[in-house]
Order: C-alpha cells, then sequence, then structure tokens
C-alpha cells in the first residue's frame, strides 16, 4: 500500500485528490495521513468527502476514514466501472475538483461515462467551468478520448447550487501531449457575467480590461444570468491562441471594487501575453496529470508552483515516470514527461 504524507509540499487537497485519481487509474492501494495538515481547518470538509464518495463509486474501493473531518483515510479500488453518475457537494465546494478527481481513470475506461455534478461551478479555488469547456478540456480531446461539458446552471460562491454534466468516451491509451508553442494570437477577448447583481459592475470590469490589453468593444461582453442560486460576478479573459486557447479569470468579492478585480485579471494576462509560451500557472497543474498518464510529453510553461510541484511528487508515487525541468530553455519552464529507465 502506498503512503502518502497530506502536508507535503503544499499540504492542501490536492494531494488527496491526485491520490484518488491515480489509485483509480493503477488500482494500487494508498493511505493518505496528515490530510490539508496545512490549511486552516485542515482534515476533510464536504467537497473532498464528495471527491472520495466519487472515487468509491467509480472504483468499487474499500474505503476507511471517510468522515468529515478525518486526517487519515485508506482507500482500496476493486474494479473501475465507468456509466452514468451524479456527484453533489451539497454546498459551494467545487464540483470542477471532482471531476478532477474521477476523469483521468475515466478516459481510459472500458466504456463511456456520462457525470452530473452539482455544487460550485465559478469559485476562486478552482478551475471554473469556462476554464475547463475552452482551455483543459479541448487538450484532452487532442490526446485521444472525447469528452463534452454543458453548464446547466452555474453556482456562485457562497450559495453553490450549480450543476454540469460532462459525457466521455475513453481512448485505448493517451496520446503524448506537446505543447512547446502556443502559435499566433487568433483574438483576446473578455466576459464580463453577474448573476442577481447590478450591471455596472461587469461594465466597469470591462472598461478597465478593455483599456488595459487595448481591446475594442465587440470584443467586450456582458452577461446578465438569471437562474443561479446566488448572487456573483466573475470575469474571463480569453486569449484565443493557434495551438490553445488560455482563460484567465477573476471573482467579484464583497468591499472589493470592480476595477481592483478587473486589474487583477488583466495583468495575469499581460503577463501570460509577455512570455511566448503555450501554458499559464493554473493550466500548469491541469496538464501534469494527463502529461504523466501518457507517460511523454512536454509543454512550455511560465513557471512552476508549489502546486503544481506537490502534485508532480505525488504522480510520481503510483507511476513509473520522471519529470524534468529544463530552466534553460527560454521563455519560460519546459516540462517534459519520460518513462523511468529500467532497474
Amino acid at each position: 500500500m502506498i503512503a502518502i504524507d497530506g502536508s507535503q509540499g503544499e499540504g492542501g487537497g490536492q494531494v488527496l485528490r491526485s491520490a484518488l485519481a491515480l489509485s483509480l487509474v493503477t488500482g494500487k492501494p494508498f493511505k493518505i495521513t496528515n490530510i490539508r495538515a496545512r490549511r486552516k481547518r485542515p482534515g476533510l470538509m464536504r467537497q473532498h468527502l464528495t471527491a472520495v464518495r466519487a472515487a468509491t463509486e467509480v472504483g468499487q474501493a474499500r474505503v476507511t476514514g471517510a468522515l468529515l473531518g478525518s486526517r487519515e483515510l485508506t482507500f482500496e479500488p476493486e474494479n473501475l466501472r465507468p456509466g452514468e453518475s451524479q456527484f453533489a457537494v451539497g454546498t459551494a465546494g467545487s464540483a470542477s475538483l471532482v471531476l478532477q478527481t474521477v476523469l483521468p481513470a475515466l478516459l481510459c475506461a472500458s466504456g463511456p461515462s456520462v457525470l452530473r455534478l452539482e455544487g460550485g461551478t465559478h469559485n476562486p479555488w478552482a478551475p471554473p467551468f469556462d476554464f475547463l469547456a475552452k482551455t483543459f478540456l479541448p487538450l484532452i480531446n487532442r490526446i485521444g478520448p472525447t469528452v463534452d461539458a454543458t453548464l446547466v446552471r452555474p453556482g456562485f460562491y457562497p450559495a453553490g447550487g450549480g450543476e454540469f454534466r460532462v459525457t466521455i468516451t475513453p481512448a485505448v491509451r493517451l496520446a503524448p501531449l506537446e505543447l512547446l508553442e502556443r502559435g499566433r494570437i487568433k483574438r483576446i477577448s473578455a466576459t464580463a457575467k453577474v448573476a442577481h447583481l447590478p450591471r455596472t459592475i461587469a461594465e466597469r470590469e470591462l472598461r478597465v480590461i478593455g483599456r488595459k490589453l487595448g481591446l475594442s468593444d465587440r470584443d467586450l461582453v456582458v452577461e446578465e444570468i438569471a437562474d443561479s442560486r446566488g448572487p456573483g460576478n466573475i470575469v474571463t479573459i480569453e486569449v484565443e491562441c493557434e495551438h490553445v486557447t488560455e482563460v484567465f479569470t477573476g471573482f467579484g468579492e464583497r468591499q472589493v471594487a470592480a476595477e481592483n478585480v478587473a486589474k487583477k485579471v488583466a495583468e495575469d494576462a499581460r503577463r501570460f501575453l509577455s512570455k511566448d509560451v503555450a501554458v499559464g500557472e493554473y493550466l500548469t497543474d491541469q496538464l501534469l496529470m494527463p502529461l504523466g498518464l501518457a507517460g511523454v510529453g512536454a509543454f512550455r510553461t511560465l513557471g512552476l508552483s508549489r502546486h503544481a510541484q506537490t502534485n508532480m511528487e505525488v504522480i510520481k508515487s503510483f507511476l513509473d515516470i520522471r519529470f524534468e525541468i529544463d530552466r534553460d530553455c527560454p521563455p519560460g519552464v519546459v516540462v517534459r514527461a519520460s518513462p523511468l529507465p529500467p532497474a
């Protein structure tokens, strides 16, 4: 049984989710201790329990320690079961992080799957639905499987109540992902969404982004959302390139001016645009798992966060691969995955 220390690296929930995902893929059981030890409220929270329960159902697993606040858990998968499933976080906890837990195994399963996920779809601590649909899943589709995601209803923090559906047609094996150049920039646009909040918030955000990025009015879109459970505001900047589309996101907060939200996300986009790299910081986190599962591949990124480095260590605990980080070939950093040499 693989032993995982949940306090390693950044010590958050990603350690648990990656371990669950890789256990489902490989069939290897694990025990994790010190779950989320570096967080203010350590142990399993509701969204982590939903991820555990999702992995348990998909892997028909034996589990101990799946309790609210638990800091230890053992997970022993028996048999990967694709098909139709519904998982509800029950709060504004991220539904996309639950998807992140079960998707890797279902990409190479014996049959297709349909998932219905309920909870937060747009919150500040997880990939928002827009990023999944426009950035991450198109790259997954490029390496073999076919994954489609449809937003049924947005769920903003703190009310939650969102829903999206995902259909997965697996591949026999994953092809290598090579993403060293982003290619020609085809279009830059921004969308500001408001739910049960004044439209002027979105308009103020877009004025700032338009000015900072030199966008015309036709590239600035306001969306007013009527069917969310609670109020919310999100602004996204979409950089559509020849080989990849990057999405940068800002979330409205109480007592934070709309202009400040817009400035931050515009700065993130400008940082990406200033370097001729293909992958931003958050996409780097997401691509490590498919890179590891394929066993070979490479991408050029702005840099590696502590979160990404922690994720690499967990992946290497389950898979016979190595990650090489080349910092001597600017711009940015190149991350390569390759099989370990024979012992």
